[in-house]
């Protein structure tokens, strides 16, 4: 089993780091997923338009910026799009989820983002 979803252009991720300030101390900001536990013979997903629009943080530890991806926020399983952006020690990132669920996110500038295909 992997995980199918597009990753953050390497190239983008100084910039983006610049523009939203990691909260704790562990930098994670690399992908955006489609699908956790994907079978081997899932193929990754089709590249899409993406756009950062919001920020989740529940004060305790993971930060995450919810991302639209043509045009949408909303996962095929009900969750939300995000790039888990900093964690707290002790913190993982499928933590993201919850709190987005939990807590909601807050509304940001909207800001272009490029993410690339693939299986991690």
């Amino acid at each position: 089993m992997s995980v199918i979803g597009w990753l953050l252009d390497e190239a983008q991720r100084p910039s983006l780091l610049e523009r939203f300030p990691l909260i704790y101390g562990n930098v994670v900001a690399h992908h955006v997923t489609l699908q956790a536990k994907a079978s081997e013979d899932t193929p990754p997903p089709q590249e899409v338009s993406a756009v950062i629009v919001g920020e989740a943080d529940d004060g305790k530890g993971v930060q995450a910026l919810v991302v639209e991806l043509d045009g949408t926020t909303e996962r095929p399983d009900g969750s939300t799009y995000h790039i888990t952006w900093s964690l707290a020690a002790g913190r993982q990132a499928r933590e993201s989820n919850d709190i987005i669920r939990d807590h909601g996110w807050t509304p940001t500038e909207r800001v272009p983002v490029r993410l690339r295909p693939a299986r991690f």
